[in-house]
C-alpha cells in the first residue's frame, strides 16, 4: 500500500511560492516594481495594490517610477507609500510618483539578511505543522488497521526525505538572497 503524499507536496510548493514572492520585496540595492507588491491603495473606497490602479516602471538603480492612470491617484498612492514602512521617499510630481530607495549601508544589509533568515525560519516552521499533520494521518491510518506498522515507518522515512529536500530547497533560496543583498 502507497500513502498519499500529495497534500503535503502541493504545501511544500506554496510555501517555496510563498518565500520567493517574500524575497522579492526585500530590497537588494537593484529596485524591482516587485518591491512594491504588497503596498495596498484607498482607491474608490476599495483597497488595490498598485500595479492596479498604475504602471510601474524602473527609473534607475535605485528609483521607481509610478504613473497613475487616474492622477487623482497621486495622493493616494504617495499616502499608501509612506504609510508601507519600506524606508523609502515618495515625491510627486508632474508625471506621478517617484519612489527613491535609499542606499544600502552595511547595517541595511545585515537587517534585510536578517529579515530573509527570520522569512526562511516561518517556512520551516509551517513545514513542520504539515509533517506533523502527516505523521498524525499516517499514525492513525495504522491504528485503524488501514496500514500495516512497517509501512508506517517507511512512510515516516518518506516523510522526512521529501521534508528533508524541502528544507535543502529553502535554504538554498535564501543563501542567493543573501548573495544578492551583499551585492
Amino acid at each position: 500500500m502507497q500513502y498519499n503524499f500529495s497534500h503535503f507536496k502541493n504545501r511544500v510548493s506554496e510555501v517555496t511560492a510563498w518565500l520567493k514572492t517574500e524575497f522579492s520585496s526585500i530590497h537588494t540595492g537593484r529596485v524591482t516594481p516587485a518591491l512594491l507588491d504588497k503596498v495596498m491603495i484607498d482607491s474608490y473606497g476599495a483597497k488595490a495594490p498598485i500595479q492596479h490602479i498604475a504602471s510601474v516602471s524602473v527609473e534607475d538603480a535605485r528609483t521607481l517610477r509610478i504613473v497613475p492612470w487616474d492622477k487623482k491617484q497621486v495622493k493616494e498612492i504617495e499616502k499608501a507609500i509612506g504609510m508601507s514602512k519600506l524606508g523609502v521617499n515618495a515625491s510627486v510630481d508632474d508625471q506621478g510618483v517617484r519612489v527613491s530607495f535609499p542606499e544600502l549601508t552595511s547595517e541595511n544589509r545585515q537587517a534585510l539578511v536578517k529579515l530573509a533568515r527570520a522569512k526562511l525560519e516561518d517556512a520551516r516552521v509551517t513545514l513542520k505543522k504539515e509533517r506533523e499533520e502527516v505523521w498524525n494521518d499516517i499514525q492513525k491510518k495504522e491504528r485503524d488497521g488501514e496500514i500495516p506498522e512497517d509501512d508506517k515507518f517507511h512512510f515516516k522515512d518518506e516523510l522526512q526525505k521529501l521534508l528533508d529536500n524541502a528544507h535543502k530547497e529553502l535554504e538554498a533560496m535564501v543563501e542567493r538572497k543573501e548573495k544578492e543583498i551583499a551585492g
